[in-house]
């Protein structure tokens, strides 16, 4: 096992590794992206099981865990193109010379990923990282302790430790790993973690991407498709069970229309679910009793329009929906990270904006409405990693739009092109000729000022 290697061990052996130069070579990466997508295509049943295993998924919402498939061939695709050196300008000060801009890998990284999408959200980053000509040190997540095992038999079996590796293990093995100095830090989770990841980081003065999660509000304008608009918030809602770092963690509805589209919420469940979503194959399950022990208490805020059923010994709440709460509400002090789903209710877009701006930066939100105005206003008037206007969490599954987060809900962003920029360092190169050397530069300057100037100008 990969686990009892000393971690101070494997570390060494990957630098040693990158120290041959046998990453920097673009088709070699190619043909490891290629050899990453053959293992997943390989590994995808038992991927689905133990994802299935760990979170209660459908196999449906288990195969999402595949499609980073579509992340490899993306960085297949694009890898040349974007590990070329790029010509930029240089001033007429500088003639002779030429500048480019060459991207090159960073060294070692490690990258920590969660419990949630536990398979997507390791894959993913790996792919920009290898894209990039890193080597990589994995920690899954052990509260999916399947999906986990899983990860660990598909890179051992696929690349060599002294390239990639896994380190599996709990808190212990991830602060371990933390001592250690890496070239660069992925996390994906909570923010409380991402602040110990980011202090840690800090004694080696290691680089950092944190994708972290916060509140995401989803307002919902009168003018609006309620049908659609229900179908897609119920959808990225009640996703996973709400285990979803981009689901709409609450909404603020328009008054006029907040009664007719709750109603529409709950016959997209009844849709979806069925009368008992307990018993529907469609609908997962918490990822531990502690999960289910953290929400439990929140059901007790404002009124149950919807849900509120419990079943501890299967980690189980139904999709709920919770009106009549305040801003001052438990259920509003922190990220749900479940199917909970309150609902606040506002007169004026600008006092809901004022109320989100109020709030930690969130990692998405989202906008219902067909006036262009009105969310030309909230893409203006509020700062979030990301947003989608009449949908929700769509946006994360397209490549060339980075992901990310700002302020409390992430430093950084990947996906695409931007992944490949965070597992890079961009090194300027300037080239002189020798032929000719201008003169304004050197001592005695006398009667130079005036030239300079001139050119500064």
């Amino acid at each position: 096992m990969l686990t009892q290697v000393p971690v101070k061990d494997i570390i060494r052996q990957q630098r040693e590794f990158f120290a041959t130069g046998k990453t920097k070579d673009v088709a070699w990466r190619i043909e490891q992206l290629k050899r990453l997508k053959q293992a997943v295509i390989d590994y995808q049943e038992a991927i689905v099981k133990a994802v299935k295993a760990d979170l209660g998924r459908p196999d449906f919402e288990a195969y999402f865990e595949i499609t980073t498939i579509a992340e490899i061939n993306y960085a297949i695709k694009h890898v040349k193109s974007w590990a070329k050196p790029k010509k930029v300008s240089t001033g007429i000060e500088q003639f002779p010379a030429s500048a480019q801009v060459y991207p090159e890998p960073l060294g070692v990284v490690l990258i920590i990923s969660p419990w949630n999408y536990p398979f997507q959200l390791m894959i993913s980053p790996l792919t920009g990282a290898i894209a990039a000509g890193n080597c990589a040190v994995l920690k899954p997540s052990e509260m999916a302790a399947n999906t986990s095992k899983v990860i660990a038999d598909l890179i051992q079996n696929t690349f060599d430790p002294a390239y990639i590796a896994v380190v599996e293990g709990g808190v212990e093995t991830s602060q371990q790993l933390l001592e250690e100095k890496f070239d660069h830090i992925f996390f994906t989770g909570g923010t409380a973690i991402g602040k110990i990841v980011m202090q840690a980081a800090a004694k080696h003065l290691t680089p950092v991407t944190l994708e972290l999660g916060g509140k995401s509000p989803c307002i919902v304008d009168a003018d609006v498709d309620l049908k659609h608009a229900a179908k897609r918030i119920t959808w990225g809602k009640y996703l996973n069970a709400g285990q979803t770092c981009i689901a709409p963690d609450y909404l603020l509805v328009d008054r006029r229309i907040k009664s007719d589209l709750l109603t529409e919420i709950q016959k997209c469940a009844a849709e979806f679910y069925g009368d008992d979503p307990s018993q529907s194959p469609d609908y997962g399950r918490l990822i531990s009793h502690r999960h289910f022990e953290r929400l439990a208490p929140l059901l007790k805020d404002g009124e149950i329009v919807m849900g509120g059923q419990t079943k501890p010994e299967e980690k189980y709440i139904a999709p709920t929906l919770i009106d009549g709460v305040s801003w001052d509400s438990p259920v509003m002090q922190e990220e749900i990270f479940g199917p909970i789903l309150p609902v606040i209710e506002y007169t004026d877009l600008k006092e809901a904006i004022a109320q989100i701006n109020a709030q930690p930066k969130p990692l998405a939100l989202y906008i219902f409405s067909k006036d262009k105005q009105k969310q030309q206003q909230v893409l203006q008037e509020t700062s979030s990693g990301g947003v989608c206007i009449n949908d929700t969490v769509m946006h994360v599954g397209i490549s060339t739009l980075p992901f990310g987060g700002v302020g409390d809900s992430g430093i950084g962003s990947y996906h695409g092109k931007a992944s490949f920029d965070t597992f890079s360092h961009y090194k300027s190169v300037l080239k002189k000729g020798l032929w000719f050397d201008q003169n304004w530069r050197y001592p005695p300057y006398k009667g130079k000022l005036s030239l300079l100037k001139r050119i500064i100008g």
